[in-house]
This record gives C-alpha cells, structure tokens and sequence, in this order.
C-alpha cells in the first residue's frame, strides 16, 4: 500500500509540474505588443420572404355591365372544368384509346404496355389529327379574345364552329352517323335537318359519341379475328397432345407477339387510325 501511494504521488507531482505552470502562463501572458485592433463585418441576414396579399371580394354589382362580366368569367370556368371531357368525347381521342385498349386484349397482354402509355399515345395522335382544327379554334377565337377584340358570347361561337364541323364530318359519309343524327333530333321533336346549321350542337355531340364507339368497335372486331385465329390453332394443338391442363394463353401469346412484329402492327395499326378519319 505504501509504493502504491508513493507511485500515485509522484506521478501526480509530475503532472502538476507540466500542465499547471502552461495553464497559468496562457492565463497570465500579456497580448503581443504589435497586434493591431479591428472589426469584423458579419454578412447581412437575407430579408424575409415576401407573401402576396390575396384578397377576394364579394359584394353587390353596381351595374348591368359587372353582371354581364360575372356570368362571363362564370361560363369560362365551366368550359376549363369541363376541359378534360371535351377533348375526350368530342375529338378523336375516342376512337384512338378504344382500339389501341382492343389490340392490348386481343395480344392477351394484361399489363404490357400500361393503360398510361396507351392514354399518352392517344392523346398525342389525336393532337396530330385534330391540330388544324385545334389552330383555327386559336386564331378565330382564343387569339381575338386575348386582345380584347370579341366578347366571350362570340369567342365561344367561333370555337364552336370548328368542333362541329370535324364531328359531323366523321358521320356525313357514315350510315350509322347519320341515322343517329335523325334519332336524336327525332327524340326533340326537330325537322329532318338539311346541313349542318340545322343540328344543334347538343345534338350532334351525342351522335358523334356512339358513331365514334360504332367505329372503334368495328375497328376492334378486325383486330381479333386473326389472334382468334392462332388461339383455335394453338389450342387444338394443345388437345391434340393430350396437354388440357396446359392454358392455350401461355403459348399462342408469343406466337402473336411474333406475327404482330413482322407485320410492323404499329405502324400499321396507326396510320390506318389516321386514315380513318375524315379531314
């Protein structure tokens, strides 16, 4: 016990002589006789972030005019939310994503390409298809109405015209077309029409739908008839062979990838798209 606390003794007496006397002298040694006195200039805090002031107010019109003005922004908003369903039932975007979801089903495809990818190939084709109707609705009515030169009433009109004209150009050479055309103008008790001035627009829009559903339904019977044809052969190969528990799906799938591929059935299958409509 006794070297025990001798040894810690000594070694704490060393310690004390080294450390203590530098701590004392960092405390006690005088600041360099040729240091010079300065300031340092610290950045400036970035400002606040600036919120812009919403207000919307209500209150009564003070005139006809602001009426007029309300009911307009009024119909504007109902024709930008029903956006999405104009260019769906009202153009060629239709008939394109009915075929184009009929060749998926008849290459027995279930995730392959994805319902996305086939809305996006829709609505790219029918930007092609409808583009020159789509411009002259821009420079006879988006364009005048920007720049103050039609009222809203007139711009509609003018937006109007075109629509109508590229509907009822798919069911003037069509029989079906035309036969539900005289079917809903029959159903509110209006004249056989004689152009297309006399069909109102909320006659034709519902014309145009199920010509447009006719067609494509029509479209998609050609598409099944030859992958019909490969599932009746590899199933009766199958049965031949005595191998029932096999799914025909499994092994005609490959066999039409094979024949959809040689025959470029894209290509084929959208340009005969394009062709199809009347422009």
């Amino acid at each position: 016990m006794t070297r025990q606390f001798l040894r810690i003794t000594a070694v704490l007496f060393v310690l004390s002589y080294f450390f203590f006397p530098a701590v004392s002298y960092a405390q006690t040694a005088p600041f360099p006789d040729m240091s010079v006195q300065g300031t340092v200039n610290l950045p400036t805090p970035p400002p606040p972030p600036v919120i812009p002031f919403i207000d919307l107010t209500v209150r009564n019109p003070q005139g006809g005019q602001e009426v007029a003005f309300s009911l307009q922004i009024l119909l504007l908003l109902t024709v930008l939310s029903l956006a999405p369903s104009i260019i769906i039932l009202m153009t060629s975007f239709l008939r394109i994503s009915i075929v184009l979801d009929f060749i998926k089903r008849a290459l027995s495809l279930q995730q392959v390409p994805p319902n996305q990818v086939i809305l996006g190939i829709s609505l790219f084709l029918t930007v092609l298809i409808m583009w020159p109707t789509f411009n002259t609705i821009y420079t006879n009515s988006i364009r005048p109405l920007a720049a103050g030169e039609l009222s809203v009433e007139n711009a509609y009109r003018e937006a109007e015209t075109p629509l109508k004209i590229f509907m009822f150009s798919q069911m003037r050479y069509s029989e079906s077309g035309r036969k539900n055309i005289e079917l809903f103008m029959a159903m509110r008790d209006l004249g056989r029409p004689n152009n297309l001035n006399d069909i109102p627009t909320y006659v034709l829009i519902p014309a145009f739908i199920l010509n447009e559903l006719t067609v494509a339904f029509k479209i998609g019977i050609y598409l099944f008839i030859p992958f019909i044809v490969i599932d009746m052969v590899v199933a009766s190969a199958l049965m031949s062979m005595g191998m029932i528990m096999l799914p025909p799906v499994m092994i005609s799938m490959p066999f039409k990838l094979i024949l959809f591929i040689l025959v470029d059935g894209w290509g084929l299958l959208t340009g005969q798209l394009i062709r199809s409509f009347n422009m």
